[in-house]
């Protein structure tokens, strides 16, 4: 879900920064403090709204599949022609094909669970991530579980368990129970994945991050679209026309211009600061859900969403507060 020249990101380069713990440790003026808040939320507002367009696309005949690959396409290009040096630098480190298959599997599940599925309950279980981050976090960087995080994990486990519940249908297994609902929960397990990669890379050069998130978009999304094809449900890309091909352009204008509002921000904030202003991408994709796709929340979907809001912001919490031990 995340893009990002520079830095991470549902990927997004913003997270990079967030993820790696890197903040501004001078002091800025407010007005400079306000600007990148702006650009946070400006970039969490085009992430939010992003499964519109996509919706769009597919109903001009692009798969949000296809829509995704060009669209990683052609940022791979801006970051490869910006950055020369990035791709040797991509080809000799084969660490950051991890990253690659991490940040691609992230965006193509998520874009293409948003333009099929409820956009809130899709939303909600791909920020289920802080649950796979604590998992991962300990297997790939050897992090104690402190109580917090164990804490996390409870409070994201129930708030999942309210949001798969089928409405009117009382209380069944809580598993996912259609394609929108594994490819969020795959998303978010993929950017958990993401993220943890970004923080134990984080020496590697930033544009080779970079390329290697863009290239991971173009590359699983455009795979996954050959495999599956017309037997799949992936139809193939329709003719070039200027109605769809301008669309996306647009579309790709708009990534680039919500990671480069991201490194902004993220550049000129603390990390907790950032972490939170972000989290501000689940009120724009649930009120313009529910104003634009005409979509309902349930008393359960909105219980659920604030247990998993909440398993996110103690995850901020964590960061600011000494680290103790609990297990392991």
């Amino acid at each position: 879900m995340w893009d990002g020249p520079a830095g991470d990101n549902r990927a997004r380069m913003t997270q990079d920064l967030v993820a790696a713990g890197r903040g501004s440790s001078h002091s800025h003026t407010h007005g400079a403090a306000g600007l990148a808040v702006l650009a946070l939320l400006c970039n969490a507002f085009i992430w939010g709204v992003s499964w519109w367009p996509f919706r769009q696309l597919q109903a001009l005949g692009l798969h949000p599949l296809w829509a995704t690959a060009l669209v990683y396409a052609v940022a791979m290009l801006f970051i490869a022609c910006w950055r020369p040096a990035s791709i040797r630098q991509l080809l000799n480190t084969p660490v950051l094909w991890v990253l690659v298959l991490a940040s691609g599997t992230t965006n193509a599940a998520f874009n293409w669970a948003v333009s099929i599925g409820e956009v809130v309950r899709v939303v909600l279980l791909f920020y289920l991530m802080p649950l796979w981050t604590v998992l991962l976090a300990r297997v790939l960087l050897h992090e104690h579980l402190t109580r917090l995080a164990a804490l996390r994990v409870a409070l994201a486990l129930a708030g999942a368990v309210l949001v798969l519940q089928p409405a009117g249908a009382g209380w069944t297994l809580p598993l996912p129970s259609s394609l929108p609902d594994w490819l969020g929960v795959l998303g978010g397990a993929s950017f958990a994945l993401n993220n943890v990669m970004l923080r134990r890379e984080a020496h590697r050069p930033e544009e080779a991050r970079a390329l290697a998130m863009f290239t991971g978009g173009l590359l699983v999304a455009g795979s996954l679209g050959l495999l599956l094809g017309p037997a799949g449900g992936v139809p193939r890309p329709p003719l070039p026309a200027p109605g769809w091909v301008l669309f996306a352009l647009a579309l790709a204008g708009a990534f680039l211009l919500s990671n480069l509002a991201l490194q902004y921000g993220a550049a000129r904030l603390r990390a907790n600061v950032t972490s939170v202003v972000m989290l501000s991408e689940v009120v724009f994709a649930s009120g313009s859900a529910v104003l634009w796709g005409n979509e309902h929340l349930s008393p359960a979907l909105v219980l659920g969403g604030l247990l998993i809001m909440g398993a996110a912001l103690l995850s901020v919490a964590e960061s600011t507060v000494p680290r103790e031990t609990s297990g392991g």
